[in-house]
């Protein structure tokens, strides 16, 4: 296996102080573009869709909680089949909703699945984040249907408003597992990534597991 190059300690703080002041430049990039996000468009959103939740029915206005936030994560768990691996990983990285509450934020996971198979999930994996049951026109307005997408809305009054959204790697940027990985010297290990030869590497996705089955 290819280990990195040994250096003197004076070299190593060399070269870990170059890559610190690159990563300061990505900061500032993110802020920039945090920046540039808070200033994007908005478009208005329907809200006649209907949600089945453990306390019963419920409307699409209803998933901000009171507040006038809401982000939203398309969970791809069917009514007759598995609940996806990577939306799993995904939803073991959200962390404690009251740190979003406290900043008029909402979180809730939307599926296809019914609220029975949801509550059984929910207890094996020790979730408790709000998931309700869509009856399909909503994902179906979405468009998705068989995939994952995060969406972010704004409530004004008795209107919604669609801000943002993003899937794909998009979405990988919300969880510290990936983070984490990204500095340690291994990586993600997957093949897609540049990684010096001799390191470990496998197909992208395929180590991935729910965290009871590794």
């Amino acid at each position: 296996m290819s280990l990195p190059q040994i250096v003197d300690e004076q070299s190593w703080r060399e070269a870990n102080g170059a890559l610190i002041e690159k990563e300061k430049a990505a900061t500032r990039a993110r802020d920039a573009l945090a920046a540039e996000r808070r200033r994007q468009p908005m478009t208005a959103f329907r809200t006649d869709f209907a949600f089945d939740g453990p306390s019963g029915r419920l409307t699409f206005l209803d998933l901000f909680e009171g507040r006038p936030q809401l982000i939203l994560y398309h969970f791809w768990f069917p009514e007759d089949g598995e609940p996806c691996g990577g939306c799993s990983m995904f939803t073991d990285q959200v962390s404690e909703l009251a740190h979003l509450h406290a900043r008029d934020v909402s979180f809730a996971l939307v599926s296809r699945a019914p609220q029975e198979r949801i509550a059984a999930y929910k207890a094996r994996m020790g979730w408790s984040v709000p998931w309700y049951t869509d009856d399909l026109s909503f994902q179906q307005a979405c468009g998705t249907t068989e995939y994952f997408r995060l969406q972010v809305f704004l409530r004004a009054g008795e209107r919604a408003f669609l801000t943002y959204e993003t899937r794909g790697r998009g979405v990988e940027a919300l969880g510290s597992v990936w983070t984490f990985l990204d500095l340690v010297p291994f990586g993600r290990q997957e093949e897609w990534e540049d990684t010096p030869a001799g390191r470990p590497q496998e197909p992208p996705y395929q180590w991935w597991r729910k965290k009871d089955e590794y």
